[in-house]
């Protein structure tokens, strides 16, 4: 997500849930060509495994993103065919580019051909306007995928609403367009072969069972980072009966990689803004925000303010 799954962001999820497969945020294939790399892509060693997620449009220069992205030790290179944002597509990437599946196409192959980690497309199940008037919405959808997987891409990430073009903000497309579901099972019938990851609108651990009966994996977005202790519970009933990180504990593990952070010149708001939702829904939870929230704009202000703050919940 935009703005929000940056290298610190996701060592916090890394603590809550440990198999989870966690992404980056949509990194552009130009700001690697030209920008600085390091600050782009580095990341620490216990976020594994993490996909890079890109954009882009041009064959060649995400070839050189992915191939660059590879080296920096990523486990997957993953295409965003999926962002309906004004800025995105201004660029000619994002969920436009579900208009032209040939140069999708064309930009997996390119991938795949300098990468030897998995190459996968996430996308909406549509587009508005459309571009072929001939085709209905599963029509257009079926032929992207297939389009996409000639080109050798084996995994699809779909979001289960059609991104509006026009008129709508990046929010409203996150909840205005209904989920469509059954569009994205459907999928699974007509390509067997190729794996398919549900997103959108999921929210709850039942949700999250339910959807795993006809999909290889979900995908969570704004709930693991408003909720992100929705992870631990998660990995417990899936994968783990004994796995109960107390949010405590995970405060203060994360303390330490903040302090480690600092002394490399990472500021310290970018890093405790990712925590704020750990306490969602618990005693006290607003006045620890605010503490927080208040705490970090003094100058001396450094990883001893997220262990002060744990005396507010623990007097709840």
């Amino acid at each position: 997500m935009m703005d929000y799954t940056d290298r610190h962001c996701r060592y916090l999820l890394r603590l809550l849930a440990p198999g989870a497969l966690l992404y980056t945020e949509m990194v552009t294939s130009a700001a690697i060509a030209r920008g600085d790399v390091p600050r782009l892509l580095a990341f620490h060693p216990a976020e594994h495994p993490v996909a890079l997620q890109l954009g882009g449009s041009d064959p060649r220069e995400l070839a050189l993103a992915a191939r660059v992205g590879a080296g920096y030790g990523y486990d997957e290179i993953n295409l965003n065919c999926g962002c309906p944002s004004d800025r995105v597509q201004s660029g000619r990437f994002g969920a436009c580019l579900m208009g032209e599946p040939e140069r999708v196409a064309a930009c997996v192959r390119a991938m795949r051909a300098e990468v030897a980690v998995p190459v996968t497309v996430k996308c909406r199940i549509g587009i508005e306007p459309m571009p072929r008037q001939d085709l209905d919405e599963y029509g257009f959808l079926r032929d992207f995928v297939g389009t996409v997987a000639e080109a050798g891409c084996q995994i699809f990430i779909v979001h289960a609403r059609s991104a509006i073009l026009a008129g709508l903000s990046p929010k409203e497309n996150r909840e205005i367009p209904p989920l469509r579901y059954d569009l994205a099972r459907r999928l699974r019938k007509d390509f067997p072969h190729l794996t398919f990851v549900l997103n959108g609108g999921i929210r709850t651990l039942e949700a999250v069972k339910e959807h795993l009966q006809d999909f290889a994996g979900v995908m969570l977005g704004r709930e693991a980072y408003n909720n992100p202790y929705v992870l631990a519970t998660l990995h417990r009933e899936l994968f783990d009966p004994q796995w109960a990180p107390s949010r405590d504990a995970i405060v203060e593990q994360y303390a330490q990689y903040v302090r480690e952070r600092l002394a490399e010149g990472h500021p310290l708001r970018a890093m405790v803004r990712h925590v704020h939702g750990l306490y969602a829904g618990m005693p006290r939870a607003r006045a620890w925000r605010r503490f927080l929230s208040e705490g970090v704009t003094s100058p001396a202000a450094n990883a001893d303010l997220l262990l002060e703050s744990l005396d507010i919940v623990r007097a709840a």
